[in-house]
């Protein structure tokens, strides 16, 4: 009976923590450190609580490798440009508090388990609850853009990974001045002469901004930013002045940014009441077949 409190207690705080972490990231697109801290703490804690109850190692130890496992994975992925360093710890978080299926006994259910962390199972369940609304959206933005009428060949090769790439960073992707940059922003590629440019951002110890040689013959170089984390606050105002100087122009490209905590809170409810989507759908095709 206490282990199944404890076990609510745990769904509960995870739950809550992860509406004011949506709250933040709506707000301002940003999942305080501070926080996750505190959720994390609580993970190692608790599963420590459950392990000295029971004199059953499995709940710390458990605790642990699925927040090591998770963090290493979604940090890949994270200098892959899938998400922000803020959903990494967020979801590793998530991991140290319950690292496997949910036993919802209380709850009167049976959640559908996967063979992987449960915390995979609430990325997973992030990633389909949000794709439908990403493409409602990419719809969106294609008419208010008229991406068509802009490139007529996207049209014509509408189902030519080519075209389709072509048409999801042109409804993504926005041009602001420089002077409106704020830290945490996707910079896409800018192209460069300027050696002293390069040089400002190469001897920034704290940068986000990575130069690259240019393949074509316009320009030598461009910078972009080289994770999902977005430029930093020393980025941001080293752009800010080489403009103000003159070295770079006031137009720059950003990449539009949109919070996945809701979508990881989404994620989280389902798994605790129904499982992990991508196990209950491969379930129904079986059946079905």
């Amino acid at each position: 009976m206490i282990i199944d409190d404890i076990c609510l207690i745990q769904i509960t705080v995870t739950i809550i923590f992860c509406i004011v972490f949506c709250i933040f990231d709506i707000k301002s697109g940003i999942v305080p450190n501070r926080l996750n801290y505190v959720l994390l703490a609580f993970g190692f804690m608790s599963n420590l609580i459950l392990t000295i109850i029971t004199g059953n190692i499995k709940f710390i130890l458990f605790s642990i490798i699925s927040w090591s496992i998770t963090y290493t994975v979604t940090l890949l992925l994270w200098q892959l440009n899938v998400w922000g360093g803020g959903d990494v710890k967020l979801l590793s978080s998530i991991a140290s508090v319950i690292p496997f299926g949910v036993s919802t006994s209380f709850f009167d259910i049976s959640p559908v388990v996967s063979f992987y962390p449960f915390s995979f199972t609430v990325m997973v369940n992030s990633i389909l609850v949000s794709f439908p609304f990403l493409i409602l959206l990419l719809i969106y933005l294609i008419i208010k853009n008229d991406v068509f009428n802009e490139n007529v060949e996207v049209f014509k090769g509408f189902f030519n990974f080519k075209s389709l790439k072509i048409m999801v960073e042109s409804s993504f992707n926005k041009h602001i001045n420089v002077s409106d940059l704020k830290e945490g922003m996707m910079v896409n590629n800018f192209y460069f002469d300027n050696e002293k440019v390069r040089e400002l951002i190469e001897n920034n110890r704290n940068t986000n901004l990575k130069v690259y040689r240019s393949d074509d013959s316009i320009s030598k170089y461009y910078f972009k930013t080289a994770t999902a984390g977005g430029i930093t606050d020393t980025d941001m105002y080293l752009l800010k002045i080489m403009n103000a100087q003159r070295i770079i122009s006031n137009q720059i490209s950003v990449k539009m940014g949109f919070p996945f905590v809701p979508s990881i809170l989404m994620g989280l409810i389902i798994a605790v009441f129904y499982g992990d989507l991508s196990m209950i759908i491969l379930k129904n095709i079986i059946f079905v077949i």
